[in-house]
């Protein structure tokens, strides 16, 4: 398989549109989009695969907001881990830990960033001494989300792939 940090993908203004609708409408059909965007069924279908093979395309899941799950706060949480160990052993913990919606490796003053929920304050508590608690992790830092001014997208940079492309 290639790897994406070494593949350089680009997209037309089509993949771009094709990628829009899907994201707006994720359980349309490739028939109907086929009719929306104005191009035949096995261009569509052909696009998809592409995007798919290519790694642009990552899953068809739906959006899942914690929120509604009961889980009202957000917070992210800069890691210091035991260098002599490296950051796998610590992310395969941290991958246990349900409340861990995403762990990154950074640069800069932590070594890792944690994007995690709870249910209020005190269950935080309880996730932070679950993620302390892990091998290899020495230290950490909360900030605690007041609220989400852009929430995650991904469409303005599909289209300006997609016009680039």
């Amino acid at each position: 398989m290639v790897s994406l940090y070494t593949m350089t993908t680009t997209i037309d203004e089509l993949d771009a549109a094709l990628i829009e609708l899907l994201a707006a409408e994720p359980r349309v059909g490739v028939l109907e989009a086929s009719r929306r965007l104005g191009v035949a069924r096995g261009t569509v279908q052909a696009r998809l695969d592409r995007l798919a093979e290519r790694g642009v395309i990552t899953g068809y899941g739906p959006d899942v907001d914690p929120v509604a799950l009961g889980y009202e706060v957000t917070a992210f949480i800069t890691l210091e881990i035991r260098q002599s160990g490296g950051h796998d052993p610590v992310a395969a913990g941290l991958a246990t830990i349900p409340e861990v919606l995403e762990l990154h490796t950074i640069t800069g003053t932590g070594d890792m960033l944690c994007r995690v929920v709870a249910r209020t304050n005190a269950d935080l508590q309880r996730v932070l001494d679950s993620i302390v608690a892990t091998e290899g992790v020495l230290r950490s830092s909360t900030l605690i989300s007041l609220a989400t001014q852009v929430p995650y997208r991904i469409i303005p940079l599909v289209r300006a792939a997609g016009t680039r492309g």
